[in-house]
């Protein structure tokens, strides 16, 4: 080190360390977009309900819990997760109702919806994480090359998390024509990465973009984000309202349960599927992802507080980032779509449907799930789907089944 390099502010040596998986920082009319906006105050982006962003309670209990070797065998399928081998057949032919979702695990879909072809927040690289030897590793494998993928006309990112951002990802489609909408300071990275700003739609909260006759309207979500060493919380976060001249749909992003989610359905909706985010919750951070039942209140609340279209569970089966057990959040989100009469679609990843069609509703995940004894959702615990009424349930075997 030399004398001068003494005196380099520590916020640039930041920066030279900040290698390409990090993005970059928002910048310049980025930044006065930022500084401008109504959801901006004290240097950071708000959440429209109040939210602890870091782990509540005692950092050493929750190292016991995840680290201990039961509760990780637990966290990961006990066999092998079987994905529908997508083929370029199962998605030549236009959606018959005008609608189809393909899930490609986690929270990855691809939407064709009225003619045009959405990707929500696609991640087809092996792990979640800035480095390529740690960090959270697939625990299946893409159901679908993205290069066989086919066209898409609009790429959509929810926030800049590793597990819904994807470096590799993002290179590999800022090769082709497709355009990007993404809430207000993700733009950065995706510049940084290669993708031309004349091909970026990027959207504060309530604004609206159109792509080929497609609106998309990034919309309030309760969460938080961050790539770098320094977590700025200078890009923001959204749910995505999508739609078409004769669908509706919305995608989550992740999101703790928040009021709002009414005003977003009396507004946008309500929509013939919805995506939500159920999986990767824990009582160590209840502000910023959604239990199943919780899940299920936010899709009824988007539709006007009656069941209504389709709900299909994401965030969920293809990285472990919580405590729960791998099936879960799947066996769950089952329970609580019966409790609310509520279809649901509990497609393989990669397995395309209709929501206007036939629904996919085997539980696979039992063949190849981990013991799940005495759930707490099958208990006398409260049952945020029935306003809070206590509902006891039978437990699950070691197989997974009632």
């Amino acid at each position: 080190m030399t004398g001068a390099d003494y005196f380099v502010p520590f916020r640039t040596k930041l920066r030279s360390m900040r290698t390409e998986p990090f993005g970059a920082d928002p910048a310049g009319a980025r930044m006065q977009r930022i500084l401008s906006s109504p959801n901006f105050a004290d240097g950071v982006f708000q959440n429209p309900l109040g939210a602890r962003t870091r782990p509540s309670g005692s950092g050493l209990e929750f190292a016991k819990v995840y680290f201990q070797k039961e509760q990780r065998i637990r966290r990961a399928p006990a066999g092998t997760v079987p994905v529908h081998a997508t083929t370029l057949a199962d998605l030549a032919a236009p959606p018959a109702t005008g609608l189809r979702l393909t899930w490609m695990g986690h929270s990855s879909v691809l939407a064709e919806i009225d003619g045009g072809r959405v990707l929500f927040d696609p991640v087809w690289g092996d792990r979640c994480s800035p480095f390529p030897f740690a960090g959270p590793k697939r625990l299946h494998p893409v159901p679908v090359p993205l290069a066989t993928l086919g066209p898409v006309d609009v790429v959509v990112i929810s926030h800049d998390h590793y597990d819904h951002l994807d470096l590799p990802t993002i290179r590999a489609l800022a090769g082709t024509d497709t355009a990007f909408a993404v809430p207000l300071g993700v733009g950065a990275h995706l510049e940084r990465w290669g993708v031309a700003p004349d091909r970026l739609r990027e959207l504060d909260w309530n604004e609206t973009a159109k792509v080929d006759g497609i609106s998309l309207t990034a919309t309030p979500a309760r969460h938080f984000c961050g790539r770098g060493l320094r977590n700025n919380q200078h890009t923001l976060w959204a749910s995505w309202a999508v739609s078409g001249p004769q669908h509706r749909i919305y995608h989550s992003g992740d999101t703790g349960y928040f009021p709002g989610f009414r005003d977003i359905g009396a507004e946008h909706g309500p929509f013939d599927a919805t995506m939500i985010q159920i999986g990767a919750y824990s009582e160590y951070w209840p502000d910023i992802h959604m239990t199943p039942a919780e899940g299920m209140r936010a899709h009824l609340d988007l539709q006007g507080g009656r069941p209504h279209g389709v709900m299909l569970p994401i965030h969920w089966g293809t990285f472990n980032l919580a405590p729960h057990a791998w099936a879960e959040p799947a066996e769950w989100t089952k329970d609580a779509a019966e409790e609310a009469e509520q279809a649901a679609a509990f497609p393989r990843p990669g397995e395309p449907f209709e929501p206007g069609g036939t629904l996919p509703a085997d539980p696979w995940w039992r063949a190849v799930s981990a013991s799940m004894a005495a759930p707490q959702w099958r208990t006398a615990t409260p049952d945020a789907v029935q306003g809070g009424a206590p509902v006891a349930r039978r437990d699950l075997d070691v197989a997974g089944e009632r």
